[in-house]
């Protein structure tokens, strides 16, 4: 008869302290050397003993049972077991006599009523340490919630700063993450064509490569970016700063929303069909397929009409070069857009009754999420139904905080609208050159007006603001006044 060692390294935090395996290893042949205990075999495990499931520790029970072995040889018992069904199966099999020993040479067991008592505590307080710390965790964690500390990796677009440790807006990235937002608002961009802006701008991801389409879809999809966060199902008011407005938040999804609504095939066949005049009679333009092409034609419903039928193709270089006529670069887009900033922000005013009522609201949402946190916690509400209050309430506050930030500002849907268009005119060449035919289409509605086709010739009346661009006025003034503007300020 001999003894088995078994040595045990957990992977948690709080069991770092503990010995290495191989330091224990060590000891324990030592002291079998010292006691002249004969070892039969050797376990070791990497694995936390505060809950079963062991692998290694059973595999060693079952060869207990079946083998006639005098006992075990440990550094301590909370090696053994720190959860009480292992702790059980050691103290029973030294009940019917399969184990006749435990060795440590930290602690003295003797196989006695009284010695079988106090390693029931040992084990019982190896438990309570485990139990203890992990409720310590769990408290530190829902306080860190309740200060909307946000408890994981920051996403991308912000950084975790370790010295206040506090989560802030990534200078680099963030603006990038920014910029995707406000494209896709656009309605006029794919998560493809997202994609290759942000990899032309040199945005690298979390996990070092550069976003996909699904991560692109995640990244427009999470709530973080406008200052609340999802844990474990619940939603938290994040204390880090948002990188982007509720608003522009609602207007990525209404564009997500309507993109995923599903749609019928057949009617996606010929797409630039339904909007486009004759220029000679005033019907409808419409198409058909013919050799594999599609052509489109008038319908001549109205009268006898002369005009001919143009190829698709041949339209669509028409459309391209409308489109293009909008185009602005990144460099002067990034110009307006700091432009416009600088109006917005002179024109900012303040109300302060409006603004009190606005206040007043929020705080009046605060003592509604403490009311129902206190009717969670007394079991008043189902979880379900407090977790969905919480995610509305949360929203609705959001939401006036935006409005208590944004009040007063002047003409703050005419400055959206400027936006809009700039980011508009500045996707306007990837449309063109790379996009799809119903994106071509959506742009050409959202820009311009009565379409006429004529002698094979499409015409058409721009939107404004657009016609500031496609009839070339003054993009070139609108810098030169900014240079002189320039040049005069002190």
């Amino acid at each position: 008869m001999g003894y088995f060692i078994y040595t045990r390294k957990s992977t948690d935090n709080e069991e770092r302290q503990v010995l290495s395996i191989e330091s224990q290893l060590q000891e324990l042949k030592d002291f079998a050397k010292r006691e002249c205990l004969e070892v039969i075999d050797i376990f070791t495990e990497s694995k936390t003993a505060k809950e079963p499931g062991r692998e290694v520790f059973n595999t060693m029970l079952k060869r207990i049972e079946k083998e006639n072995i005098e006992g075990i040889l440990a550094w301590h018992p909370d090696r053994l077991a720190r959860n009480s069904i292992d702790g059980g199966k050691i103290i029973y099999l030294i009940d019917i006599g399969k184990i006749k020993e435990l060795k440590f040479p930290t602690y003295r067991f003797d196989n006695t009523a009284y010695g079988k008592f106090m390693l029931s505590i040992v084990f019982g307080q190896s438990k309570y340490y485990v139990d203890n710390l992990s409720e310590n965790v769990l408290r530190g964690l829902r306080q860190k919630l309740r200060r909307g500390e946000y408890p994981s990796t920051a996403p991308l677009g912000y950084l975790n700063d370790l010295r206040t440790h506090t989560i802030v807006i990534d200078p680099e990235k963030g603006p990038l993450v920014r910029k995707a937002f406000e494209l896709y608002a656009s309605g006029n961009h794919t998560f493809e064509s997202i994609g290759i802006k942000l990899k032309e701008a040199g945005l690298i991801g979390t996990r070092g490569g550069f976003p996909d389409n699904r991560a692109i879809e995640l990244i427009l999809k999470n709530t973080f970016y406008y200052g609340v966060f999802k844990y474990k199902g619940e939603f938290y008011e994040g204390a880090h700063p948002p990188l982007i407005s509720k608003a522009l938040f609602d207007k990525v999804h209404a564009v997500l929303a309507s993109r995923n609504k599903p749609h019928n095939p057949k009617k996606d066949l010929f797409v630039f069909r339904g909007f486009i005049r004759c220029g000679e009679c005033g019907c409808l333009v419409t198409a058909e397929t013919k050799k594999g092409h599609y052509y489109y034609h008038c319908t001549k419903r109205k009268i006898k009409c002369s005009q001919r039928y143009i190829r698709e193709e041949a339209l669509a270089a028409q459309i391209n070069e409308h489109i293009q006529r909008l185009s602005i670069s990144d460099d002067i887009g990034e110009l307006m857009l700091a432009e416009l900033q600088k109006v917005s922000e002179s024109s900012e005013a303040s109300n302060f009754s409006i603004k009190q009522q606005l206040k007043d609201k929020i705080e009046a949402i605060n003592e509604q999420l403490e009311r129902l946190l206190d009717f969670y916690l007394s079991e008043k509400v189902l979880q379900e139904e407090y977790v969905a209050k919480k995610q509305k309430l949360l929203t609705e506050k959001v939401e006036l905080r935006e409005k208590l930030e944004d009040f007063g500002r002047k003409g703050l849907s005419r400055f959206e609208r400027v936006r809009d268009f700039i980011t508009t005119c500045n996707s306007a060449s990837y449309v063109a050159l790379k996009g799809n035919s119903p994106l071509k289409r959506e742009f050409l509605l959202k820009t311009g007006s009565n379409f006429i086709l004529k002698d094979r010739t499409l015409y058409l009346s721009w939107r404004s603001p657009f016609s500031f661009l496609a009839l070339g006025q003054g993009l070139e003034d609108w810098r030169g006044r900014r240079d002189l503007n320039s040049r005069s300020s002190p």
